[in-house]
């Protein structure tokens, strides 16, 4: 049996090292991401009481044209999101990038949501 694991194992690994450190709590609940690759979706959610306050993707249907596969989308998806935060109360957030590099769409997510007004 090799010691070579698949990429997606990898990420879990990492994932679970996260979580491990982090949790979202109801004055500063957990903003997650996942990517796929042609969607970026992300929500914020209170893990103490196992409940997502606001989400947002980029296959909704008011989402507009913009495809979820690139900077651009993952950008519409961020601002959406700290827009729908905001509206809900929620103005400080700790970010859990699921494993994935802080690189690419992951980033310009987060970039955007903080320009929407979250911080983190």
């Amino acid at each position: 049996m090799s010691s070579l694991k698949s990429r997606s194992e990898r990420r879990t690994r990492r994932k679970r090292g996260i979580r491990k450190r982090i949790l979202g709590v109801p004055s500063k609940p957990r903003l997650s991401v996942f990517r796929s690759s042609k969607h970026i979706y992300a929500q914020v959610i209170d893990d103490l009481s196992g409940r997502t306050l606001v989400s947002a993707s980029s296959n909704e249907k008011e989402g507009g044209s913009t495809p979820g596969g690139n900077i651009q989308g993952a950008t519409d998806v961020g601002k959406r999101l700290a827009e729908r935060a905001v509206g809900a109360g929620v103005s400080k957030v700790v970010f859990d990038r699921s494993g994935y590099q802080y690189h690419g769409r992951v980033r310009a997510l987060a970039d955007a949501a903080r320009e929407g007004g979250l911080k983190f």
